[in-house]
């Protein structure tokens, strides 16, 4: 009785401890208690000693003897053994139990087998087994799981053909599974069917709708499931607490969800580190670098230990918001805890150093990486690569990409069109050229990115058609060329004046599906405005406006300078309303470009009304532009605007002289 209380209780060595005395005592212990401790056993492979025990003690295993095996067999994956057992069990029972088949669809539909699942379903009619609803629901969440909802919904009506009505369990697998692909309309008509049978939804229910609600992103609908649940004096589960708030945190609703998180710790809940991990990096996504501080110290203390994807969050945020000593102590903080055993946190910081050129703090910690036994990536390099160009040590970035291959790795198609987008700016076409030859020699495929530094290289050499090639030869091989491949054309042939092929290729983007973005449209209207057609210009404006495509202000500044240039000053102050209307945040710097040309042109009194404009806008004046006005008033002797532009460059504290 002892032995049986004791495997009842989980308290497996203690029953084992009193089993041993009962053998020493010659006593046979009862089958239902060593079913009891074999059940507790069946995960681990000990299983098969206590297996052994049973058949040793005289005892004829019984029905649910052999039941457990079979549960523990398919709990770790082994189904094939599984299978191998219940065939001879089967030899000594007179035939298969239904428990037996289910345990093996539960065991074939958690491996994705759901076909064979259904053979087993087809064995309990050939044996004259009656299929019973937990058979049904297990073949029910097998086809959920597998997305085959049309065959889960055939096997639900079967289920009631043969006199079984569907439970709580059924109508919550289908809601599940219609949720899991997205499919709200369909889980909320199970549930329509699951009131009309008088069934009431349950916590399982609620959260499966609050977790497939988030999935679709309607947070709204969350709230709403969750006043319900509420009001029927139900308490959201730690996995509805946790989905929303993930919701909320990539929508950039991080404030409501920190809401969410209160409210959790207040009713008891306990936040797990996931939970921590989510609401961590939301605050570190939009720069709120103290407060994701205080969060993950909060964690510390409740003794939630922080996982990678926390760590890389925190780092990331302190080496792009904070200062690299900050990420840097940070990073010593992990390694001194020995918690550095990640590539990913040393490459972070690595990264972090080569962005700014802090090259030999890069190659020291290159060097504590392999002292600390941590296995570098290309990654490792790409970053040691970069910072050598970004610094301009071309000689010691080729010699850290023949180094890649001295540890077993291959250089990526971000390595080398990292090195030759360098050597590019150096305008070192040749050096450029070789590392694609190579890279092409190693049958690494370059990417649209590589292929753009090819067209800016050819470009710079004023080699317009070769790039136009590249392009073509993109196409060919099937690598889709971007705005910014295009964009470096258009320049190049802006530049030439070759406005005609220019346009060309902007409705040659447009027929790919490949939308112009505003720099496409910067770069046309001021190669029209550069070759003097600003009727063109302008026109190209209007479309674009028309249109309600989305411009930068330097659309405008470029055709106002350029309206100005020629004079035509009334249509440039016309554009400039229309500017400051559409809300573009017009600087001083915009302004003095416009008053240096008409002051260069001696439009004075053009200048002046363009002056009084940029007050009525409430822009705040600079030196440059006072001094330039100063200068050419005092050229035409407008001794009365003298005066005024004085007092004005003495109210700013403005040199005078």
């Amino acid at each position: 009785m002892l032995a049986f209380a004791y495997s009842r209780s989980g308290m497996v060595h203690d029953a084992l401890f009193v089993l041993f005395k009962m053998k020493d005592l010659n006593v046979q212990a009862s089958i239902m208690t060593l079913n009891g401790l074999l059940y507790n056993l069946r995960l681990t492979d000990v299983m098969w000693d206590m297996y052994d025990v049973i058949k040793a003690s005289g005892i004829r295993p019984s029905s649910y003897t052999n039941s457990i095996i079979i549960d523990g067999l398919c709990r770790q994956s082994l189904v094939e053994e599984a299978v191998a057992f219940m065939q001879e069990a089967e030899k000594e029972e007179s035939g298969p139990r239904i428990v037996w088949l289910n345990n093996l669809m539960t065991g074939f539909c958690k491996l994705g087998f759901v076909n064979v699942a259904k053979s087993f379903f087809c064995i309990m009619h050939k044996c004259g087994l009656l299929p019973d609803t937990y058979s049904y629901n297990i073949l029910i969440n097998g086809l959920c799981i597998a997305g085959s909802m049309e065959e889960a919904l055939e096997f639900t009506s079967d289920m009631e053909k043969h006199g079984l009505e569907p439970d709580i369990v059924t109508y919550n697998t289908l809601a599940k599974g219609f949720s899991l692909l997205g499919l709200m309309s369909g889980a909320w008509k199970v549930i329509s069917l699951m009131l009309y049978k008088g069934l009431n939804p349950n916590l399982i229910t609620y959260t499966i709708l609050i977790c497939g609600h988030c999935q679709t992103g309607n947070i709204k609908e969350c709230f709403k499931l969750r006043e319900e649940m509420l009001s029927r004096g139900m308490q959201l589960t730690n996995i509805s607490y946790g989905v929303m708030i993930s919701c909320l945190c990539k929508r950039g609703n991080v404030n409501e969800a920190l809401s969410l998180f209160d409210e959790m710790k207040t009713i008891g809940l306990e936040a797990d580190v996931v939970i921590y991990s989510i609401l961590i990096h939301g605050l570190c996504k939009q720069g709120r670098l103290h407060h994701a501080i205080h969060l993950y110290k909060e964690m510390c203390l409740e003794r939630v230990m922080p996982n990678l994807f926390t760590q890389r969050s925190i780092l990331l945020a302190l080496s792009e918001k904070g200062t690299i000593k900050e990420a840097r102590r940070y990073f010593d903080t992990l390694m001194h805890c020995d918690l550095l055993e990640d590539i990913g946190l040393c490459n972070i910081m690595l990264y972090s150093y080569a962005k700014v050129g802090y090259m030999d703090e890069a190659i020291q910690l290159y060097r504590m990486i392999l002292e600390k036994g941590i296995t570098p990536t290309v990654v490792t390099f790409n970053s040691v690569i970069y910072g050598f160009c970004k610094s301009r040590r071309l000689a010691d970035a080729r010699i850290w990409l023949n180094a890649i291959e001295s540890h077993g790795l291959v250089p990526s198609a971000v390595t080398y069109t990292t090195l030759m987008n360098a050597f590019c700016e150096e305008r070192d076409m040749q050096a450029m050229f070789k590392l694609l030859k190579e890279m092409e020699a190693r049958a690494i495929e370059p990417t649209h990115v590589t292929y753009t530094v090819v067209i800016k290289g050819l470009c710079r050499q004023r080699k317009v058609k070769e790039a136009v090639g590249v392009l073509q030869d993109m196409f060919a091989k099937g690598v889709s060329p971007d705005e910014i491949s295009y964009n470096i054309i258009i320049q190049s042939l802006c530049k030439t004046q070759d406005m005609k092929r220019a346009f060309q290729l902007h409705d040659e983007m447009l027929l790919r599906n490949l939308q112009p973005n505003h720099v496409t449209y910067n770069i046309l209207i001021n190669g029209l405005c550069v070759r003097g057609n600003l009727k063109d210009a302008e026109k190209l404006l209007a479309s674009l406006q028309d249109q309600k495509v989305r411009l930068t202000k330097v659309a405008y500044t470029t055709l106002i300078k350029a309206l100005c240039a020629k004079g035509n000053v009334h249509k440039a102050i016309v554009l400039f309303h229309q500017m400051v209307e559409m809300g573009y945040q017009v600087s001083v710097r915009d302004c003095s470009a416009v008053v240096n040309r008409l002051c260069k042109r001696h439009l004075m009194s053009d200048a002046k009304a363009f002056l009084r404009l940029i007050l009525q806008c409430g822009i705040a004046l600079d030196q440059q532009i006072c001094s330039v006005l100063r200068n050419n008033l005092y050229r035409i002797h407008d001794k009365d605007m003298m005066v005024q532009l004085l007092a004005l460059m003495v109210k700013c504290g403005f040199d005078r002289g």
